[in-house]
């Protein structure tokens, strides 16, 4: 059963539709309290004010931050580790694309956008675990949870995102294998998924990749939310290092 009664959860990107379904999640899960982080200010508002009224009991603590930088990371787990005492879950969901274009060709693409890419994939997880990992150690108990993508294996047009996620499918066997026993260190790793980059996405192009899926269709961020939930709990305290594809059947390989 994927419970984790009174844990103190840490989201970021918390304001977008993937890190606020994974939030309500969580809760619902019976999360202690929460510990919340977005480089949008308004959104993050929005999910903590939705969360305190579904839950007026619920401990919500927030900080805007982009937590890809080392100062506003540094920042954010100082609040966390002064007001709640730790972290027992992470859940590291920042990332993304950075360009306009979803697809771009790799003779296209230039360096800014390359090394940009990797930054918002891979630091916000470095910065994060490196703060709340120690804590979770000296507790002989943890829960990390990063974020993938089913495309991380290579995809045409995609060179810098498909990489970056690697790192990341990569980073999660490295420190499962380095955190164990104490902590686990997962990774979900979603296919095409309705949020606020695909509702901008041209329909031809939305076609084309839920075809790809055996569902024949986007997944919901609340879908990606139960594996992110399952990592988190209890049941998975046999299982680390694991990437689980949430894609309708698409299967992520090398």
């Amino acid at each position: 059963m994927t419970r984790i009664a009174g844990q103190r959860v840490v989201v970021t990107g918390a304001g977008g539709p993937m890190g606020r379904a994974v939030a309500r999640r969580l809760v619902a899960a019976g999360a202690g309290a929460l510990a919340l982080t977005d480089i949008s200010a308004a959104r993050l508002a929005e999910t903590a004010a939705q969360l305190a009224a579904e839950h007026p009991a619920l401990r919500i603590e927030t900080l805007r931050g982009d937590v890809t930088g080392a100062a506003e990371a540094a920042a954010f787990a100082a609040m966390v580790l002064e007001r709640l005492g730790g972290a027992d879950v992470l859940v590291n969901t920042v990332g993304g694309i950075r360009s306009s274009r979803l697809y771009t060709p790799f003779l296209e693409m230039d360096e800014a956008q390359f090394r940009a890419t990797f930054d918002l994939n891979l630091m916000g997880n470095f910065h994060l675990i490196r703060a709340f990992a120690p804590g979770m150690l000296e507790r002989g108990l943890g829960r990390v949870v990063n974020f993938a993508t089913v495309v991380f294996g290579g995809e045409a047009g995609q060179a810098d995102y498909a990489a970056a996620k690697a790192a990341i499918a990569s980073l999660t066997r490295s420190l499962a294998a380095e955190l164990a026993p104490a902590v686990t260190v997962n990774a979900v790793a979603p296919g095409l998924t309705r949020t606020s980059v695909t509702q901008n996405m041209p329909e031809a192009e939305a076609a084309r990749l839920t075809a790809l899926a055996f569902h024949r269709r986007m997944a919901e961020p609340e879908e990606i939310a139960e594996a992110v939930a399952f990592f988190a709990s209890d049941a998975a305290r046999f299982v680390t290092g694991e990437i689980m594809a949430v894609s309708g059947g698409i299967h992520p390989h090398l």
